[in-house]
């Protein structure tokens, strides 16, 4: 039979797991090879306009969510900035290459956005911040919301990005 300390232990563990993570992504977007220019520079090659600000965007998002996660604070929005960023990864850099990762595909993404609804429904257990201040910011609803929340997030963030894409310039024939 599972505990309440169990159950706290694998909570705490998945928050472990998911929130550094996803800090290391965020911070590897600002100082990595290439730095802030060179994720702006792939952001636009991934039709993420303009590049600096969504290569910003990202990054904060990743290094405050993975934050957040890891302390179980605000839980039930941390999650949903999870759902959103990996909902952005799947439909920009891992589109069209099937499931598996090793093949570029979405199977990383989609494991770390349900994973994230897993840790919304459940709640950040009894070692957390949310329980320590007595927020209760978990259960089937806040799932929902993160999913709700973090999906219309990365339509309305890959919406803007199309808009404000520099318009195609038709190609002239040779004189």
């Amino acid at each position: 039979m599972v505990t309440t300390t169990d159950l706290d232990l694998g909570l705490a563990i998945l928050r472990l797991a998911l929130g550094p993570m996803l800090m290391l992504h965020g911070w590897n977007k600002v100082a990595g090879p290439g730095g802030l220019g060179g994720t702006a520079g792939w952001f636009e090659s991934l039709g993420l306009r303009p590049g600096a600000v969504h290569a910003r965007l990202a990054a904060g998002t990743e290094l405050l969510a993975g934050a957040l996660l890891t302390l179980g604070a605000l839980t039930g929005l941390a999650c949903a900035a999870f759902v959103g960023l990996m909902s952005v990864a799947s439909l920009t850099d891992h589109r069209g290459k099937g499931y598996f990762i090793f093949k570029g595909g979405s199977e990383y993404v989609l494991l770390v956005g349900m994973a994230a609804l897993g840790i919304a429904a459940l709640g950040p257990g009894r070692w957390s911040l949310d329980h320590a201040l007595g927020l209760d910011l978990a259960g089937s609803w806040w799932a929902l919301f993160a999913l709700v929340a973090g999906g219309l997030t990365a339509a309305g963030l890959l919406l803007g990005a199309r808009r404000l894409a520099p318009p195609s310039t038709p190609s002239t024939p040779p004189a």
